[in-house]
């Protein structure tokens, strides 16, 4: 009888680092994804998202990885990659906290439009770590679209008392347009996980 190896959602360790992000790392190997979902002469707003991810002891995680995956400024999701490579806007981004000084996990990006009447702008988000067998999804929306926020199915879906948990707020950067997101696994402001 075979005996069945553990697949990398089984893994506890730095499988994330290795396999996904080995150029942040600097490993020597390439990265299918870096944290920048677009090129910087993609229209629309351009904007980043940055945060920390802190456990149910209010630490922050060192080595967390983090996915994004969102419509561009039009509201429009990229269906192929030939698409992406052509518009170049990708619509997702990767990035783990363990190698920025301040274990942020940092995307630049366009700020997405609504996709449809009833959905505010957002980002889908994926959470991995070491420890964490199944990955967890939130999303990201933004608390300058507080109208559209307002109308948004999934967003009013959730608690009252908990949808600011999923609200990024906006900040002036010397930069550009920064908006502040940190993610919270458990504790009083513990981020709301969607089942899917």
């Amino acid at each position: 009888m075979t005996q069945l190896k553990q697949t990398p959602s089984q893994t506890v360790g730095p499988y994330f680092a290795y396999g996904l992000v080995p150029e942040q790392y600097n490993f020597d190997l390439k990265s299918l994804f870096t944290a920048s979902a677009t090129d910087r002469e993609v229209p629309g707003e351009h904007i980043a998202i940055v945060g920390n991810v802190f456990d149910a002891e209010g630490k922050v995680v060192n080595d967390a990885l983090i996915e994004i995956a969102q419509a561009d400024a039009n509201g429009r999701y990229v269906q192929t990659a030939d698409e992406a490579r052509e518009s170049g806007f990708r619509g997702f981004a990767r990035c783990g906290t363990g190698t920025d000084p301040k274990l942020r996990f940092i995307f630049d990006t366009v700020k997405p439009g609504a996709t449809a009447d009833d959905s505010a702008p957002h980002l889908d988000v994926i959470v991995l770590m070491r420890g964490m067998l199944l990955h967890c999804y939130t999303r990201v929306y933004f608390d300058d679209e507080q109208a559209a926020n307002a109308k948004d199915t999934v967003l009013q879906s959730v608690p009252a008392e908990r949808r600011h948990t999923l609200i990024a707020k906006r900040e002036a950067g010397s930069t550009g347009t920064i908006y502040r997101f940190d993610i919270h696994l458990r504790g009083p402001n513990e981020t709301v996980f969607f089942d899917l």
